[in-house]
This record gives structure tokens, C-alpha cells and sequence, in this order.
């Protein structure tokens, strides 16, 4: 650096292209997250043999890294400093390991008894999240410097949000119709491991070859025990993330169950896939409302408005059982996807404009770190929803190995669906009512940035 302040790039409309390229990014990572979240559970106990509790410590073992390995990686790409850039390299580096240890995930169980497929298992997991890292941390840190603008952070979220919707579609419908092509049982699930690895490493060509950084942006100096410090103490990051988390909670509890409640709550697993698509197609239709119900409006509002939506959903969910009209159930489904939509688009949307906050205060953009906490935050909240739905089922009585369940593991189903995600979706909408950056206070931070250079 020679002293001097770079001018601050122009804040213009990002082209359909890169759009498009970007979100793609979302859509391989969103197609490992929605297999753990609706499958692995369920693999792990039904095919592997394990038992609930233990195939839920597999998961947040896993998870449990992350702790470690995406603020690093934050801090990694923030300090980065080849020719290609901070953050793009990576989509290179860590294309072909994050394909190799998805594909791992879903092979046959190893011999040598429970503990060696925990073992097993968990070992494979990690090298998963750490390569998802290498990927997910520095991808998530460009958002915000390639989309500048308010708006134009939503509009790019809501691209990835399209992305993300077509990945859980993808993997929920594909999934189980891959492991029936392939043969079912252990080899099917190995197979169409194989089939998902190739198709989670190539598109991140086109995300290389799509994305640029702007030389404008400064590389943070200072070091990592500073740089956590100053994350530590601002109090509007830590909002935010508290609603994401309680977002996310609530996301993968209710993909952790839901096979769960097809199966055995309601009889009729056959329909586990067509409901899902049903409520992913109503995310992708509802995603254009959200969108321009944001444009003029906090984005905080709108996360209320669609955690509220999902919960009187859910409310009606509780009352359906086994003689519940079809069509009824699937509507319900279809209703619970325009509330679902905003639950992964708005908080995504809001960190960039934290990021400007931060900027503002301390003189560097930090985007890495911010992002890798954030990411952490993400998979925390997917690995916690697992290992509850694990450990209650075991403690009402589940029995692994697709026999027919006793009445208090039906209910413990049951609850899991309706009141896990609602009390997280609460609590989520209780925090973004005092969530302090307005769209009027980030209009004034650009401003102060504009004049400082």
C-alpha cells in the first residue's frame, strides 16, 4: 500500500451474467447442506445402523470444526494476496476435494462395528466441511464487494436464494430417485454419492470465470487477534448473526424431520418429495415479491414478515395427521415455502451493509472474517438441528431400521416438525424487531464513506 485512499468503485447494477454465476456457487454448496440436513440423518440410522444419538454426534462432530476453520479461512482470504486475488483462487483449490469427500459421505459402512462407522463416518465428515470452507468463506466474502449497493445486495441474494431453492429441489426430489436407479440400500446411496460429488465440483469453473474483485478494496493489516476483537465488539454483527442462527436452527430442524414425518407421522413417504418440491417451487414463485417488497422497506420488516408467515404455517401443520386430505397436506407445504423464502435471502443480504458499518469504524474492509463467522454460523445452525432431532428421537423411543414406531416416537415427530422451528423463528423475529441498521442508517454510512474516500 502506498498511503493513499482508493477511490471508491462505482455502485452500478451487476450484469445478468454474473448473477447468475455467482448464485451457482450457492447452488453446489446448498446441494451438500439439504443432502445432510433431509438425508443424512436418515442414511446414517436407517442405512449405516447407527442410532440416533450416535448418528446426530457424527453430524455435530463434523460441525464442531467449523469453529476453527471458517473464521481462519476468513482471515486467510482477507489476507491473501496473489495475482488472481484475495478470494477467487480458492474456488479452484477446493473444487475437486469438496466433490472427492461428498461423494465419501454416502459410501457403504465400514466393518468392524458401531464405533468404527462413527469413526468413520465423522472423519469423512470433517474433511467435507473443511473443503466446503476453502470454498464457502471466500465466496461469501465477495458478495459485498461485487454488489455495493442496498438494493442491489437483495437483488443478488435473491438470485442466490433461486440458486439455493433449486439445490434442495435438486437434491430432495433426485436424491432418493438416483439411490432407486442405482439399486437402493447401501450401493444406491454410494452410487448417487458419486453421481452429486462430480455435480458439486464443476460449476465452480463458471464461478471462477464469472466473478472478478476490485482492486479498490483494501487488505486488511491488521492481525487475526485484533481482527477478532473488533469483530467481539460490534454489537450490530452480533444481532445480526444471532437472527440468522436462530433462522437457520430452525431451517434444518425442520429438513432433519421431515422425511421422519412423511414416513412415520403421516404414513405416506411417497409424498416426502413431491411436498418438498412443492414448497420449493412456491420459494422461487415468492422470491420476486419479497424482492420488491424490499426495495423502499427495511430488510429487517421483511424477515419478520415471512418468519411470522412460516409460523402460523406450521401452526396448521400441527393439526394435520393421517386422515388429512392429500391435497390439504400439500397445500399447507406450498404455503410454508413463501414464508421459508426469506429465512436464507434477507440475512445474507443484511451482512453486506454490516460490513459497510464495520468499514466505517475501523478504516478496513474485512469481509473474510465477517463472512466465516457468518458461514460457521450456518453450519452450526444445521448441525444442531440434526443432533437435537437425533437425541430426542432416541429418547422417545425411535426404533432404527424402518420398523413401525411406537406412539410417543410418532408425537416426538410430530413436535419436532411444528414447535422446533416455530420457537426458533420466534425467537429469530423478536431479535430483528431491535435490529438497529436501517436502510436510513446504511444510506448515511455511504455517505460517510463516499466522503472519506
Amino acid at each position: 500500500m502506498d498511503g493513499t485512499k482508493p477511490e471508491r468503485p462505482s455502485r452500478n447494477a451487476l450484469p445478468f451474467y454474473v448473477k447468475c454465476g455467482y448464485a451457482l456457487g450457492d447452488h453446489t454448496i446448498n446441494v451438500q447442506l439439504a443432502s445432510v440436513s433431509l438425508f443424512f440423518l436418515f442414511f446414517l440410522t436407517e442405512v449405516a445402523g447407527l442410532p440416533p444419538s450416535r448418528a446426530g454426534l457424527v453430524v455435530l462432530l463434523g460441525r464442531a470444526f467449523d469453529a476453527f476453520s471458517d473464521p481462519m479461512m476468513g482471515r486467510i482470504s482477507d489476507a491473501t494476496q496473489w495475482k488472481m486475488g484475495r478470494r477467487r483462487p480458492y474456488f479452484l483449490l477446493g473444487a475437486i476435494p469438496f466433490g472427492l469427500t461428498f461423494a465419501l459421505l454416502w459410501s457403504e459402512p465400514p466393518s468392524g462395528g458401531e464405533s468404527m462407522i462413527v469413526l468413520f463416518y465423522s472423519a469423512v465428515f470433517v474433511a467435507n466441511t473443511l473443503s466446503s470452507t476453502v470454498l464457502a468463506v471466500p465466496y461469501s466474502a465477495l458478495l459485498p464487494e461485487l454488489a455495493l449497493d442496498y438494493d442491489e445486495r437483495t437483488s443478488m441474494n435473491t438470485f442466490r436464494s433461486i440458486a439455493v431453492m433449486s439445490a434442495i429441489l435438486l437434491t430432495a426430489v433426485g436424491m432418493p430417485r438416483l439411490v432407486t436407479w442405482f439399486g437402493g440400500g447401501a450401493g444406491g446411496y454410494a452410487a448417487a454419492g458419486c453421481v452429486l460429488g462430480f455435480w458439486v465440483a464443476l460449476p465452480w469453473l463458471a464461478v471462477f470465470g464469472t466473478t472478478w474483485e476490485r482492486p479498490g478494496f483494501r487488505t486488511s493489516a491488521i492481525g487475526v487477534r485484533h481482527s477478532l476483537r473488533q469483530l467481539a465488539r460490534h454489537a450490530t454483527y452480533w444481532s445480526l448473526t444471532g437472527l440468522f442462527l436462530c433462522g437457520r436452527i430452525a431451517v434444518d430442524v425442520s429438513g432433519a424431520i421431515l422425511l421422519f414425518y412423511f414416513t412415520h407421522w403421516l404414513g405416506r413417504g411417497a409424498d416426502f418429495p413431491i411436498a418438498i418440491a412443492l414448497m420449493l417451487l412456491s420459494v422461487i414463485v415468492s422470491l420476486p415479491l419479497w424482492l420488491r417488497l424490499a426495495r423502499g422497506n427495511d430488510k429487517r420488516d421483511i424477515f419478520i414478515a415471512g418468519a411470522l408467515w412460516w409460523s402460523v404455517c406450521l401452526g396448521l401443520l400441527f393439526l394435520v395427521d393421517a386422515d388429512t386430505p392429500r391435497w390439504w397436506v400439500l397445500t399447507l407445504f406450498a404455503l410454508v415455502g413463501v414464508g421459508y423464502a426469506v429465512a436464507d435471502l434477507i440475512p445474507w443480504a443484511m451482512l453486506g451493509d454490516v460490513i459497510d458499518e464495520a468499514e466505517l469504524a475501523t478504516g478496513e474492509r474485512r469481509e473474510g472474517i465477517y463472512a466465516g463467522f457468518f458461514t460457521f454460523v450456518r453450519k452450526l445452525g444445521g448441525a444442531l438441528g440434526v443432533a437435537v432431532a437425533g437425541f430426542v428421537l432416541e429418547a422417545a423411543g425411535f426404533e432404527r431400521g424402518g420398523v413401525e414406531q411406537n406412539e410417543s416416537a410418532r408425537l416426538a415427530i410430530r413436535g419436532l416438525t411444528v414447535f422446533g422451528p416455530m420457537l426458533f423463528l420466534l425467537l429469530a423475529s423478536a431479535i430483528a424487531w431491535r435490529y438497529p441498521l436501517t436502510r436510513r442508517r446504511h444510506s448515511a454510512i455511504l455517505a460517510d464513506l463516499q466522503r472519506n474516500g
